[in-house]
């Protein structure tokens, strides 16, 4: 008999664990052609803005060892613009829509919690706290406790009560659980982990960093070990919070990885730019591995590693 897929992210039902990670399928009408959009858990929409933004110029993507560095600058229609087309499309499909939201301002995040708020058919709101903050000369919300959980009040305190707000964190901190515990204290319901890590590729024909914005954010299977590692210790730290585990997912076994170590969703983005129809298969393929094993719900195996791994006092540091 097939294992049991179905989870829940707030009070909705999901028919899997399985979502599409911010910023690597639009707002699904990419993947529509390749993937039922309505079977996978949701689809976590690229970052909204309140106003329409151009991005950054091109080149905004190069192929790193391992992984993709991009800087696309948060191009996107707005807020206006995503609730006149894209919401409504996804609705359509019988998708679950987990929307990301993104300012430069705990004001600005808030109002676009509010408005989402008013829409009919958001499933939850995912924080990317990764944007610039300008009141503290450009240092990214997520690197700051106190910031990180100012935005989060905003969000919560804006939302609607029935809509599940996840903060997604950045691994860029020398403590991602003291970042994580400020989010869950200012009202976050969830936490997404992890967003990209910062990172720097120079062309050397033309000796030019390889991307037009200098900067980009390295995704893909690089990042996978250090993703699990912050999923494991937010965990540890916070075991009632759902999480959901982001960062080089391939394949129904990296996505087991992810759930072995704390998450109860698992978000699947850089695979997609090469094989479109991957989160129907790693959904598939993650069926197997649990079936394989003799698991008869999903649910049932997340957070196993950790009941097999002893207590924190008899591990061995690494350094």
């Amino acid at each position: 008999m097939p294992a049991d897929l179905r989870t829940k992210i707030g009070h909705v039902d999901l028919p899997s664990p399985i979502l599409t990670a911010s910023g690597c399928a639009g707002a699904g009408r990419e993947l529509a052609q390749f993937t039922d959009v309505a079977r996978i858990g949701a689809v976590i929409t690229k970052s909204v803005t309140l106003e329409p933004r151009a991005g950054n110029p091109a080149p905004r993507l190069t192929e790193t060892p391992s992984g993709l560095l991009s800087a696309g600058g948060l191009q996107g229609p707005g807020l206006d613009g995503f609730l006149r087309r894209d919401l409504p499309w996804l609705l359509s499909r019988g998708a679950r829509a987990v929307v990301s939201v993104a300012g430069h301002s705990a004001r600005e995040y808030g109002e676009l919690a509010a408005r989402l708020s008013d829409a009919a058919g958001v499933t939850a709101i995912e924080v990317n706290l990764g944007c610039p903050d300008v009141a503290a000369a450009g240092r990214p919300f997520a690197l700051d406790p106190g910031a990180a959980g100012e935005v989060v009040a905003a969000v919560r305190g804006s939302a609607r009560y029935d809509i599940p707000v996840f903060a997604k964190l950045s691994p860029e901190v020398t403590d991602i659980v003291s970042v994580a515990k400020a989010c869950v204290s200012a009202g976050s319901d969830g936490l997404s982990l992890i967003n990209t890590l910062p990172g720097l590729v120079i062309d050397p024909v033309t000796v030019r960093p390889a991307l037009a914005g200098l900067y980009g954010g390295l995704s893909g299977p690089a990042i996978r070990p250090v993703a699990v590692r912050c999923v494991w210790q937010v965990r540890e730290a916070l075991p009632d919070v759902p999480l959901i585990g982001t960062g080089g997912v391939r394949t129904g076994r990296d996505a087991l990885e992810f759930l072995l170590a704390g998450a109860s969703l698992v978000a699947v983005g850089t695979v997609l730019f090469h094989d479109p129809s991957a989160c129907s298969r790693i959904q598939r393929e993650l069926e197997e591995e649990l079936a394989s094993r003799g698991v008869d719900r999903v649910t049932d195996i997340v957070g196993g590693a950790h009941q097999s791994a002893g207590s924190a006092s008899q591990r061995h540091s690494w350094a």
